[in-house]
């Protein structure tokens, strides 16, 4: 039996508006059963305290839990919610649904189609947080959740989402009280800690660098090392790491695919279209309208760059005292990936440490073929 991978994007009016999902549950056009993992961008500040993702969690888990008659707790130890905080400028409050649904058609002969895979590792106690148990833990569900899409061969591998708790003062203060310690006591610092430890674990999954070579000393240091196919967020919502894994499969039907392409930088446009071409959709500058329906999920990250300059001129995002950084680049970043395709409903996330090329990022597009 074969399958199919769907994904329906939705719009929602506050950070628990769950009722486009409830309207498909309704008309049958989804079967709850079929939720394998949601991906969302909403309008918290992306921070240690962003505590909208957890309000969508609960909407989530409370939805689905009536409509498949089980617990919350069920539900969010099954289904990944993956939320990035932030919607600056003209990004707009949006999630994607991915639907795993069974197909009686044959395999695709015109090429492989859009796969999911998903994974969870076990629970983390927070001094293993940005640590090398954390990289270990990781690598270890991005290859389950490879083998969960039926993904063989990690160059079929285009968009690695991993979500992983954070150190917050409680639990630091309760790995203290064990005897242990955290990584960071800073509660910024340990998430971008936590952050590149998911970086390290996709790249060492996926065999994109020497395994030695993903050490702790190299976290938040050695910036060359990075994975061109990790977006990584970090968040008090949860606490073991969540994965999923899209690429595209030979065993797959539908007419779904998926491309990538690193950003080197902010100003990385061609990356975009590149991007948009390889999925058969030309920007000229900007996507038609009949190409931009058959656009079904665009994801970025992006990091403002610590040296302080875009192609050689300065940028004032990392002195900004008044607006966080973070919140600079997903504005800016978002802006430029929008107006080329013509839709704010963008997966914009900051804090790319090691998450494509320094100072720059990733971009994947989910498209109808």
């Amino acid at each position: 039996m074969t399958m199919q991978a769907i994904v329906h994007r939705l719009t929602m009016q506050h950070p628990g508006d769950l009722g486009a999902l409830a309207a498909l549950f309704d008309a049958g056009v989804l079967e709850p059963a079929n939720v394998a993992a949601v991906i969302g961008k909403i309008e918290g500040n992306g921070g240690v305290n962003d505590f909208t993702r957890g309000y969508f969690s609960f909407a989530l888990a409370t939805l689905m839990s009536e409509r498949l008659g089980t617990s919350r707790a069920e539900i969010l130890e099954r289904i990944p919610c993956v939320l990035s905080g932030g919607t600056e400028g003209v990004l707009s409050p949006h999630y994607l649904v991915l639907e795993r649904r069974q197909s009686g058609a044959p395999p695709s002969s015109a090429g492989k189609r859009l796969a999911i895979g998903v994974a969870f590792a076990a629970p983390m106690a927070p001094e293993a947080i940005g640590r090398q148990a954390h990289i270990d833990g990781i690598a270890g569900a991005v290859q389950a959740a490879m083998r969960d899409a039926g993904i063989d061969d990690a160059n079929d591998v285009h968009f690695v989402q991993v979500k992983t708790p954070c150190v917050t003062t409680a639990r630091a203060a309760a790995a203290a009280a064990r005897g242990a310690s955290v990584v960071s006591t800073d509660a910024n610092r340990a998430m971008a800690y936590a952050r590149a430890a998911g970086a390290f674990g996709v790249a060492a999954a996926l065999a994109e660098v020497d395994r030695s070579a993903l050490t702790d000393q190299a976290m938040l240091s050695d910036f060359a090392i990075h994975s061109p196919r990790a977006s990584i967020s970090s968040g008090v919502e949860v606490d073991r790491d969540e994965v999923i894994v899209l690429g595209n499969s030979a065993r797959w039907t539908g007419n779904l695919a998926i491309a990538h392409r690193p950003m080197r930088d902010a100003l990385d446009l061609p990356a975009v279209t590149a991007t948009l071409a390889e999925l058969g959709i030309a920007a000229a500058p900007q996507v038609s309208a009949a190409d931009a329906l058959r656009i079904r999920g665009v994801l970025v990250k992006c990091e403002p760059d610590r040296r302080g300059a875009v192609r050689g001129h300065r940028h004032t995002m990392l002195d900004d005292t008044d607006i966080n950084a973070q919140r600079h680049i997903r504005g800016a970043v978002g802006g430029l990936v929008a107006g080329v395709i013509g839709d704010g409903r963008i997966f914009v996330s900051g804090g790319a440490e090691h998450q494509g090329p320094d100072g720059g990022g990733l971009i994947a597009v989910i498209a109808e073929i």
